[in-house]
């Protein structure tokens, strides 16, 4: 079974979009993302154009639905799609349960929320080589000796922990958890403490906004970012989407869900690998593909090849 995995913030890279695959879906896409933004997103990639979380947000978005796409025209439809973080948009697209435009529409005021609640001073890390547990227990201490707060934003592999916060707070917290004896503690290309309680606010109004929207029940199996569990309504894909830059991202929990449902083939929509990493060293039985590592026609074969052994 063909599953699609969209990433999120961090993944972005000057000219992302510019070395899509070029296929006629591809082109189609971009030129549709245009329209309905009323710009030329091939701007949306430059390293200035990239500090901008918009950009970056509704780039990403569109990387995914371009790829999905291109692969459905050559009859590689996936039957589950999952998203981390702003991942969830084209997730939703590639299940049938929101048009393309009203996604890009959803993003876009997503990311301004967001930006505008933060527009500086804040952003992501990631931890490595600690659980849950045991970041939770350091992010608790750190509260309580230096009243300093962060919080846990994903859970991406049993070991591997995102958190949010301010700036100050997450390099003290860092050095912290590097002296407690984490592996890797790194600071993420994201400008925004995205996944936690600090947008609580912006969730509120991105729900309203949400409600303009129309969604329809999925076609494909669409599996949620708060739960890592399938969703099968549209009001519950719609609360998902409008809902998981408040909430932790049980991103582990996904991946688990979708193997358990018998995807045994995951790729990874442009521009990065790093949910393809996580898949390989977790789940080894699986094959995931990174598709911007891989020529499109080679990516089609080895996905052909892999379904049918």
């Amino acid at each position: 079974m063909l599953a699609l995995l969209f990433p999120g913030q961090g993944a972005q890279s000057d000219g992302f979009l510019h070395r899509l695959p070029q296929h006629r879906a591809v082109h189609d896409t971009l030129a549709e993302a245009s329209d309905t933004l009323g710009l030329d997103v091939l701007t949306l990639d430059t390293s200035e154009a990239l500090n901008s979380t918009v950009a970056v947000q509704v780039g990403l978005t569109i990387a995914g639905v371009a790829l999905m796409r291109a692969l459905a025209v050559e009859g590689l439809t996936a039957q589950m799609s999952a998203g981390l973080s702003v991942g969830a948009y084209p997730a939703a697209v590639s299940c049938g349960a929101i048009e393309f435009c009203d996604a890009l529409k959803m993003v876009r005021r997503r990311a301004e929320l967001m930006e505008t609640a933060y527009p500086s001073g804040y952003g992501l890390a990631a931890i490595s080589g600690l659980s849950e547990h045991e970041v939770e227990t350091l992010a608790a201490r750190h509260a309580d000796e230096v009243q300093q707060r962060v919080y846990i934003g994903n859970v991406n592999a049993p070991r591997q922990i995102v958190i949010a916060g301010a700036n100050d707070a997450l390099d003290a917290f860092i050095a912290r958890a590097l002296a407690t004896g984490a592996r890797k503690a790194t600071r993420l290309a994201v400008s925004v403490p995205s996944h936690c309680e600090l947008l609580a606010q912006a969730t509120d109004e991105l729900l309203a906004y949400s409600r303009e929207l129309p969604f329809r029940q999925p076609r494909g199996v669409y599996i949620g970012n708060r739960g890592g569990r399938p969703l099968y309504t549209a009001d519950a894909i719609r609360e998902d989407l409008a809902t998981n830059m408040r909430y932790t991202v049980r991103w582990f929990d996904a991946l688990t869900a979708m193997q358990e449902m018998g995807a045994n083939v995951l790729v990874e929509a442009p521009p990065g690998q790093v949910l393809t990493d996580i898949a390989r060293e977790n789940f080894s039985d699986t094959t995931a593909l990174a598709a911007s590592t891989l020529p499109f026609e080679r990516l089609m074969a080895t996905v052909r090849r892999r379904l049918t052994e």
